[in-house]
């Protein structure tokens, strides 16, 4: 799965896109993508998923999984760029778990997505604290190497599926993130949303991780905060730059670090 990715990367010439959707520790479905105006003679292989009725993109990408077979879509750009906000990527499952049944979706689907903001207004403190321990949500930018050694750390700590592949071009640079040499390299996205599998979940899986990403020269998004400490973060974030920006403008006794701002220590 490593190897094809990489061929799929580096085939600028025929590719635009490059998605890769993990269903379990084993298999996937790479997904290609070229930009093309369409033909009159292909508009019955046009798959609006766009549309409210239409499946859940993830449910109808392991269509073609679970049958074993290779397949051509067309797809509308728009829809394309939103494939994922209909079902919040796979999220919407565990809230509305009959949500993709084909009832639900003729007759109740124009209500998808969910307003993210609604379910948060709506949750009591109970709830939130259960989503706080029985939920994991996380993006790590990691090199395009480690992506078989990644799945099986996140299988054994984590066991949650799918996993969001999608990679990216880090440069050279003297920003927080950038290549860790002098040239571009090829990292990955991997995402990882839902509800972990695994019997022992708890926040020291959740620093194990960041420990282990860091360990592989790689980043994590900060969306959710770190449990890295202070000389980690500095590890994994380069501050070379934006020391000196603050240093140039004055901010250190005027406003926080970024640190202090993802910690998950004093967030929580």
């Amino acid at each position: 799965m490593e190897s094809r990715l990489i061929a799929e990367i580096s085939n600028l010439e025929h590719n635009d896109f490059v998605e890769l959707l993990i269903y379990n520790k084993d298999e996937g479905v790479l997904m290609t993508g070229k930009m093309t105006d369409g033909y009159r003679d292909t508009e019955k292989n046009v798959n609006r998923i766009g549309r409210y009725y239409k499946p859940w993109f993830f449910k109808h990408v392991e269509s073609f999984l679970m049958t074993w077979k290779i397949g051509e879509e067309y797809i509308p750009l728009k829809d394309y760029y939103f494939r994922h906000n209909k079902s919040l990527f796979w999220e919407i499952q565990d809230i509305i778990p009959f949500g993709n049944h084909p009832v639900f979706r003729y007759l109740l689907g124009w209500l998808m997505p969910a307003k993210v903001a609604l379910l948060k207004l709506t949750q009591t403190d109970t709830i939130k604290q259960l989503y706080d321990k029985h939920h994991f949500i996380d993006d790590f930018i990691l090199p395009i190497s480690s992506l078989k050694k990644s799945v099986e750390k996140f299988h054994t700590t984590l066991n949650i599926y799918p996993i969001w592949v999608c990679p990216l071009v880090l440069r050279p640079g003297k920003g927080l993130i950038h290549s860790y040499t002098a040239v571009d390299n090829m990292y990955i996205d991997i995402g990882l949303y839902g509800e972990p599998k695994v019997t022992k979940y708890n926040t020291a899986i959740l620093r194990d991780l960041e420990i282990f990403v860091l360990k592989l020269k790689g980043f994590k998004m900060m969306y959710v905060g770190t449990y890295l400490n202070i000389d980690e973060f500095k590890t994994m974030f380069d501050h070379r730059l934006y020391d000196q920006i603050r240093q140039h403008l004055g901010c250190k006794s005027n406003f926080p670090e970024v640190y202090d701002k993802v910690n998950r220590e004093v967030r929580v």
